[in-house]
């Protein structure tokens, strides 16, 4: 981890995707499609293809995706497509562990922030979860037209926030995400799904 050893975490700040909130295309695409054919089909063409990102960049909104991914469907899946476009959040489950300690650490005085490679519909997802009445702040790429792993991101969020990146642990499922948060000075936790290793994480550095 960067920066001085004696230096306490003062800040947690989580990503949503798949460590607040769940996130899974071919499962998502599998609630609005009848056959694992037709959920695979759907699944490439919104959330499998490259222009998810795009939009999560804010480089394009979200009618280009829609009309993206209705070109890229037979024309019978078209339905299919607008309900799981619309309606996926409401089937990104929230992760009991993270969002508890979340809110266990925000009432212990530590600052709780969000971090997401996200569009600018987030709240439709985070929404959901428990911890979100209890964040400090939130910085979505599709806002701030910056993605994770850049270091930018990283700092734009500890400037407008007034924070130190040395008293900053940011969480992520993925290791490169992870690797930014560290050249913008912050410790950074790869989280696997083990909360408990997360938390002592977080505890060894008071």
């Amino acid at each position: 981890m960067p920066g001085s050893e004696s230096t306490p975490i003062r800040n947690v700040i989580f990503d949503m995707g798949n460590v607040l909130m769940t996130f899974d295309g071919p499962y998502f695409a599998s609630l609005f499609t009848e056959t694992p054919e037709d959920a695979a089909l759907l699944d490439g063409a919104l959330f499998g293809t490259t222009m998810w990102s795009l939009l999560d960049s804010g480089t394009i909104d979200r009618e280009t995706m829609r009309r993206y991914a209705l070109d890229h469907l037979p024309e019978r899946l078209r339905p299919n497509l607008n309900e799981c476009f619309d309606h996926w959040p409401e089937h990104s489950e929230p992760i009991a562990g993270t969002n508890e300690l979340g809110i266990r650490l925000k009432r212990e005085g530590y600052g709780i922030y969000v971090l997401s490679n996200a569009n600018t519909r987030i709240m439709d997802q985070l929404g959901h979860a428990p911890v979100t009445p209890y964040l400090d702040g939130c910085v979505v790429s599709a806002k701030e037209r910056i993605m994770k792993p850049d270091p930018a991101i990283f700092r734009l969020l500890c400037l407008r926030y007034r924070l130190d990146p040395a008293e900053c642990l940011f969480v992520d499922d993925n290791a490169d995400n992870c690797a930014g948060a560290r050249l913008a000075g912050m410790h950074a936790f790869h989280f696997t799904g083990n909360v408990e290793a997360l938390e002592a994480a977080i505890r060894q550095s008071r």
